[in-house]
């Protein structure tokens, strides 16, 4: 098992572990007779997220807590890990990804969900081929998006505004995505 194949493994376990540790602790919060206001408009949950083209594959995996001010408007801070395999003939690389975002969610009906989300990411960069330098360096992104929402669910499609093709750590600018709020 090589670095990036290990990282994303320990990614994953983190993943499992907060989404156990935030059941646990909402199952022990219905124990408890009155959780302050603030608490009360605190949701756990997060996304994932798939992004794939010609020889690219990208996933990804992002904890996150939002507090929700009102039945509009929620802002919020999240967790991101994600694991990218470029099989493109002239250079072949395995990266993992480890970064953190601010997000802002906007439902102008409740079916609809607009999303800000402002990423800073840490790249690393394992190349197949001697002939290129592995590389280790931080990558922006600024998404728009929007969604259908039911329940605590958001299905729906986000743009990196700052996309760029030789740095960033998805495979185009367009993503689709699920966000699950508890």
């Amino acid at each position: 098992m090589n670095k990036s194949d290990s990282l994303a493994h320990k990614i994953i376990v983190f993943f499992v572990f907060v989404c156990v540790f935030t059941t646990s602790a909402k199952a022990q919060d219905n124990n408890v007779k009155q959780k302050s206001e603030f608490w009360q408009k605190v949701r756990f949950g997060g996304g994932i997220g798939l992004s794939t083209s010609n020889n690219i594959f990208s996933a990804t995996i992002a904890p996150s807590a939002i507090y929700q001010f009102d039945n509009t408007f929620a802002l919020g801070v999240g967790l991101s890990g994600s694991y990218l395999r470029n099989k493109n003939t002239l250079r072949k690389y395995k990266s993992t990804i480890i970064g953190g975002s601010i997000i802002g969610l906007y439902n102008p009906i409740n079916e609809i969900q607009i999303s800000g989300e402002l990423e800073q990411n840490n790249v690393s960069r394992n190349f197949d081929d001697s002939s290129y330098s592995d590389e280790n360096y931080w990558s922006p992104a600024l998404f728009v998006g929007a969604g259908y929402r039911t329940r605590n669910v958001t299905i729906g499609v986000k743009y990196d505004l700052l996309y760029d093709d030789n740095k960033s750590i998805y495979a185009n600018a367009w993503s689709p995505f699920v966000r699950v709020y508890f």
